[in-house]
């Protein structure tokens, strides 16, 4: 079997490399790639956002199927048109995508169908939207509508805080037309997690629960980022939580797309705060994340290909998958200055050094130049470990993170913290 990877970050080098394990994937290619993906597949140098050299090509090179990674391409249609090809693809259309590209109609549709968020309110005028604020208690949440790399959302802890983010999404336009209208919500307090759940339209698999480090200093401090490290699985989310989140949020969510015409064929991946009056969804995300799929990636039982193909043929009632009785973390190596603005092209050492076999460093901004690894983005390297407890799985991740260095490297020396108390 021939299969494409669309995207370039630390997510399809993951993918890629479950996918590499499976004895069905003769050949394996990824569009456009990083440092960590040509190690194990070939890199094309083709936009995924141009649709019509993108189908030429996967029509020249026979491609069996196409993965597709990050939520712009969603966006973008590019299931939709691989479709109209005749040519297999995993990932939603653009209007079942639209639950992440447009929080407004996902707000919106979380109330048509009973399913618990938090209080919002929607606005595109400058002057309504900070006239409606002047009323609401603090902290407020300021989210564009449109998709933002992760960084579209402000927790406001202050009134001044929430007419600048409102400002600047509105007025200044610092997402473009993603910030063309803004939601505000009201904050829920609680604990927050990541679910996901393979979905082939009717049938839904859950995975472990995860829990994602979205800000970028530690103790949840500083400016939203990609994902700056995950955990999985969490001991304190029982399986009767996560019964009542797949019946509550996650069956809800793929039976309301179906029946408005938007059949939900990829991963569900509700961001869920546990709130004092139960598991409320702060947003929906169309993909895998990124980088929830690194640790999933490690824990995964089943052959990946196996269970991709299940959901594009609607057969994933038949397929039982496993997951293993271990531990996952993920510390990502970001560029100084992430999320804000950062140098590329630096030489990156220490690659070699990975501890053991529990460890597994996946490539998210890199190139090779000259046969050296070099930063190519904001967030660098995700370096994961697994282990029969999430401590010893922690230890190993930052020993080896500890161990390659660049200059500028920044992480987080606080993931999964919260996850072990």
């Amino acid at each position: 079997m021939k299969l494409l990877i669309l995207g370039s970050g630390g997510r399809e080098h993951a993918l890629g490399w479950k996918l590499r394990q499976s004895n069905k994937i003769k050949e394996l290619y990824f569009l456009p790639g990083n440092a960590g993906t040509s190690q194990i597949g070939v890199n094309v140098g083709i936009d995924p956002s141009n649709h019509k050299k993108l189908i030429d090509w996967v029509k020249d090179n026979k491609i069996d199927l196409v993965v597709v990674g990050p939520d712009q391409y969603l966006a973008e249609g590019v299931v939709d048109t691989l479709q109209k090809a005749k040519i297999r693809a995993f990932g939603p259309t653009k209007v079942a995508s639209e639950i992440e590209w447009s929080k407004s109609f996902a707000k919106k549709f979380m109330v048509e169908n009973n399913i618990p968020t938090a209080r919002f309110k929607e606005f595109s005028n400058l002057n309504k939207a900070l006239k409606y604020i002047s009323k609401q208690t603090l902290p407020l949440v300021v989210k564009a509508d449109g998709l933002a790399l992760g960084k579209g959302v402000v927790i406001a802890h202050s009134f001044t805080e929430a007419r600048k983010a409102i400002k600047e999404m509105l007025a200044d336009k610092i997402f473009g037309k993603a910030g063309a209208k803004v939601v505000i919500e009201e904050y829920l307090e609680g604990r927050e997690i990541s679910i996901h759940a393979f979905s082939d339209g009717k049938t839904i698999k859950m995975f472990p629960a995860s829990q994602d480090h979205k800000q970028i200093g530690e103790d949840d401090t500083g400016p939203n980022t990609g994902g700056m490290g995950t955990v999985s699985p969490l001991h304190w989310v029982s399986p009767k939580l996560m019964k009542e989140i797949e019946k509550k949020v996650v069956i809800p969510t793929i039976k309301g797309l179906e029946k408005s015409g938007r059949k939900f064929v990829g991963i569900l991946y509700p961001g869920i705060m546990l709130t004092k009056d139960g598991p409320k969804v702060i947003e929906f995300n169309a993909r895998f994340g990124d980088p929830e799929t690194q640790t999933y990636m490690r824990l995964l039982d089943t052959d990946l290909q196996e269970i991709l193909l299940a959901c594009v043929q609607g057969k994933l009632s038949k397929l039982n998958i496993r997951w293993k009785r271990q531990y996952a973390s993920c510390v990502v190596l970001a560029s100084g200055g992430y999320p804000g603005k950062y140098h590329t092209g630096i030489q990156i050492s220490g690659m070699d050094k990975t501890i053991d076999r529990s460890v597994v460093v996946f490539h998210a901004g890199t190139k090779i130049e000259n046969g050296r690894f070099l930063t190519n983005g904001g967030r660098v390297l995700n370096i994961t470990a697994i282990d029969k407890t999430l401590k010893k799985s922690l230890d190993r991740a930052y020993k080896t993170a500890s161990l390659i260095n660049f200059q500028g490297k920044q992480f987080r020396k606080d993931i999964g913290r919260k996850a072990l108390s």
